[in-house]
């Protein structure tokens, strides 16, 4: 049995699409699905719930991401374990292909192959995702921004419980050499870019944010991938057309660098930070509708 975590804080207009990919097919006693409501105040724990098995909703008080993997974690049987955010749509068939992969021993933990949805993104957040999604370190050793990762028994035995830290996908990277890291073939989770460029840099900085995090707390690991100029140089060269992407791409990073070394200074605890604008949309919100604070 595969158990499938989803931690999830007021997610009503995606939460059923999340789990409706996961289990569609699925054989009896193939799944175990742990929906972690945490704080939630809508309908988010009543609509995971209306799918009956094998889907099992925990609710939790406190709005922590950290207290919902933890509680879940806790809860769960199965192996290899899936941590899933409740916005992705991950489906069965890639499950099943992570699981055996980590079953076979390949790796201790896996990623699917992310595949951004750009649909109704300003052109700014295109331009940025053009280069982002081009760079070789975003796509090697366990794939960045997947929304997803799979750890067999003895990768969860790596760790105790998660951290308090924003980013529990680089806490778990870090856990591990890249060469225990894979994305097996045909493998793919599908994860909805920010809508507008405010919202972008709201992503980003909490990203951002979470890596000085782990750095000060994993001051022996490396958090991130170390990078040189040749492959970023070699992917300029074998495409142009993204010179013209670059400006966004280096403005927004370097914006999202400042706003991150301010706000790392006032992080006193982990809370949930969402994008709004993606989960707008899903509910037939226009994002130009929304109301843009920072």
């Amino acid at each position: 049995m595969y158990s499938i975590i989803i931690p999830a804080h007021n997610e009503e207009s995606v939460i059923a699409r999340c789990i409706r990919a996961i289990i569609s097919g699925a054989a009896p006693g193939e799944l175990e699905v742990i929906v972690a409501c945490n704080g939630c105040t809508d309908r988010t724990a009543e609509i995971a719930r209306e799918f009956g098995d094998p889907v099992r909703v925990l609710e939790i008080k406190t709005p922590s991401k950290v207290a919902a993997l933890n509680a879940a974690d806790a809860a769960a049987t199965g192996f290899p374990r899936f941590y899933i955010d409740a916005d992705v749509v991950l489906d069965l068939e890639s499950i099943r292909r992570m699981a055996a992969a980590l079953d076979a021993g390949e790796g201790l933990a896996a990623w699917p192959e992310p595949v951004t949805d750009l649909s109704g993104c300003s052109w700014p957040v295109r331009a940025f995702y053009a280069v982002w999604q081009a760079l070789p370190y975003n796509r090697d050793g366990g794939r960045v921004g997947a929304g997803v990762y799979a750890l067999s028994r003895e990768g969860r035995a790596r760790f105790d419980r998660f951290p308090d830290v924003i980013n529990d996908d680089r806490f778990v990277r870090s856990q591990f050499a890249p060469t225990e890291r894979i994305t097996p073939e045909g493998t793919s989770s599908r994860v909805e870019a920010p809508r507008t460029l405010a919202s972008l840099v709201r992503v980003k900085t909490r990203v951002r944010v979470g890596q000085y995090q782990l750095r000060r707390m994993l001051a022996d690991k490396p958090v991130t991938e170390p990078k040189s100029l040749g492959p970023i140089l070699a992917v300029f060269l074998r495409r142009p057309y993204l010179l013209a992407c670059l400006p966004v791409y280096v403005g927004v990073t370097l914006w999202v660098k400042m706003r991150a070394r301010a706000a790392v200074r006032n992080v006193d605890s982990v809370s949930w930070s969402q994008d709004r604008s993606t989960r707008m949309a899903a509910c037939g919100v226009h994002p130009e509708q929304l109301t843009i604070d920072g």
